[in-house]
């Protein structure tokens, strides 16, 4: 890869990294003790679609620090900021799986990125958060892991819309010069 197209995938990571922190303000709802319906996964999942899988985990490991540091990050000890933060936007990254392929495979890999940090604020929830949980949405709660599965269907919610926006955007990314 020439030093031209190493400085573009720079420049454009850097670039989705500041429009991922940003969309994460721009919150459609917003869980009481964090957590949210945003389109923040969208553009980590655009720019490792683009760019491939490793620039798209390095790209989601900048957001999770990041987004730690500034978005306001809920903590309860190093192990919730690694996996509510840092594994959980790196994971987003593996959408780079779809780098390359045609759209269902496309659509497959932003499904997998967005499934990832699911899975990672899941367990997170389950296993550092489960001992604080209460009655979510009306029902009452005895069961760590049915608990942090509901209280983080907003992420599965961001997901679905971020792999919709992708499916919109399909055509438009293939016409951007640069990347493959």
């Amino acid at each position: 890869m020439n030093t031209n197209k190493k400085t573009r995938a720079l420049v454009e990571g850097a670039l989705m990294v500041a429009a991922a922190e940003a969309l994460g303000y721009v919150k459609i709802w917003h869980m009481p003790e964090g957590g949210s319906v945003s389109l923040m996964m969208l553009p980590i999942v655009l720019y490792a679609l683009r760019w491939g899988l490793s620039r798209g985990l390095l790209a989601g490991l900048a957001l999770g620090v990041i987004d730690f540091m500034l978005g306001g990050g809920i903590a309860i000890g190093w192990q919730s900021i690694l996996g509510d933060y840092v594994i959980a936007c790196t994971l987003i990254g593996l959408a780079g799986v779809g780098h390359g392929k045609k759209t269902a495979g496309m659509l497959g890999g932003a499904a997998l990125g967005c499934l990832g940090r699911f899975l990672a604020v899941w367990v997170t929830g389950a296993t550092l958060w489960g001992e604080y949980m209460y009655d979510i949405y009306g029902l009452p709660m005895n069961n760590e892991w049915v608990y942090s599965f509901l209280y983080n269907l907003p992420t599965l919610v961001s997901g679905v819309l971020t792999v919709i926006c992708c499916a919109l955007l399909k055509n438009t990314m293939k016409k951007l010069p640069g990347a493959d």
